[in-house]
């Protein structure tokens, strides 16, 4: 009888805490995690990269701080990436960068315990769920639901999901590239491909090494795509010089490289998305393909900002294509409003 008092006393200021304490959204992404905290917004967005010491296994930098040390490590630091194509690579490594997210939120006070809803890819298995699951609760989390990033981009973009009408969604990563098709609440097709925008720094490292002879690491890689890349041909071509290293000489170089040029080395990884786009449309049901054809195409995730993919997608699909308004923001946006909505969650 004690034992049983005890217990429900323990519930009772465990259950008051996790009130007390901000219920949050997370975009779990393979480039970035997103935090949004209901009533204070968005309150942390930070690259998903981890530096460890190799021979103590210590955490030493996480977010920022480690991601201005890729590429800049001595021998015995990692400066990783947990999650890969939108899944977790490395549990250990992906707990403590949520636990440190977590605590961060909540100005690093060690006894906090939020109810979490998580955005992942749709395409990943049953276990791979389970893994985001368990990281997040070995974390802090007190209670945890994963869901799927399609869904939680098409909330977060403000497309009405709820209504018995057709809404296509295309949300390109930096590890996965996901296509559903969304009416009354439920996803009635989709496709998941894990090439996105990290294959595309890949492309254009490889394509320099190739073409110029120039060794860039993946940092310089991404500026690049942010700053001349393009899916489409630009009214005015950019160029931009990009500083490496010889491929044959192994001196440090530099080059100008053309927008042209960027586009070509993405031409592969954009075709694919472009192909899982053109599936998704070939297996909505009629009345749902009309109503896309209405309604338009949303575009969501970081990918959705290289130049001109709308004007790609349009063009293939004959379709009306738009970027969403913070398209970067749509998944933890999602995921924080279906928090908010269902308030207290029925978790398992």
């Amino acid at each position: 009888m004690r034992r049983n008092i005890f217990q429900w006393a323990l519930h009772k200021t465990l259950g008051g805490l996790v009130r007390l304490s901000g219920n949050m959204g997370i975009d779990l992404g393979t480039a970035n995690t997103l935090v949004c905290v209901h009533e204070r917004g968005i309150v942390l967005d930070e690259p998903s990269v981890v530096a460890i010491d190799d021979q103590t296994g210590q955490v030493l930098a996480v977010g920022n701080d480690a991601k201005r040390m890729v590429g800049r490590t001595p021998a015995r630091i990692s400066a990783i990436r947990p999650l890969r194509n939108g899944v977790i690579a490395d549990f250990d490594v992906t707990e403590a960068m949520i636990r440190y997210f977590i605590r961060k939120v909540h100005n690093r006070q060690l006894f906090v315990h939020p109810s979490v809803v998580i955005g992942v890819p749709s395409g990943v298995t049953e276990v791979e769920r389970r893994a985001v699951e368990d990281a997040a609760r070995q974390a802090g989390a007190w209670q945890t639901r994963i869901m799927d990033e399609p869904m939680a981009a098409a909330i977060g973009a403000g497309m009405p999901v709820s209504e018995p009408v057709g809404n296509m969604v295309v949300d390109i990563g930096g590890g996965t590239s996901e296509v559903a098709v969304i009416s009354m609440g439920g996803i009635c097709a989709q496709r998941s491909l894990r090439i996105a925008g990290e294959a595309m720094d890949e492309a254009i490292a490889t394509y320099l090494r190739q073409e110029v002879n120039l060794y860039i690491g993946e940092t310089t890689a991404e500026q690049i795509k942010i700053n001349i890349g393009s899916a489409f041909p630009l009214p005015q071509e950019m160029t931009m010089q990009v500083r490496g290293k010889d491929v044959i000489t192994g001196l440090p170089r530099k080059v100008v490289v053309s927008s042209a040029e960027i586009r070509e080395a993405c031409a592969e990884p954009v075709a694919a998305i472009l192909e899982v786009v053109k599936e998704s449309l070939d297996a909505t049901p009629p009345e749902l393909a009309a109503d896309i054809m209405n309604r338009g195409i949303v575009l969501v995730g970081g990918g959705a900002l290289l130049r001109g993919i709308d004007q790609l997608i349009s063009a293939e699909t004959d379709i009306p294509v738009y970027v969403a308004e913070n398209p970067m923001h749509c998944v933890v946006l999602g995921t924080a409003l279906y928090l908010e909505q269902l308030g207290e969650l029925p978790f398992d």
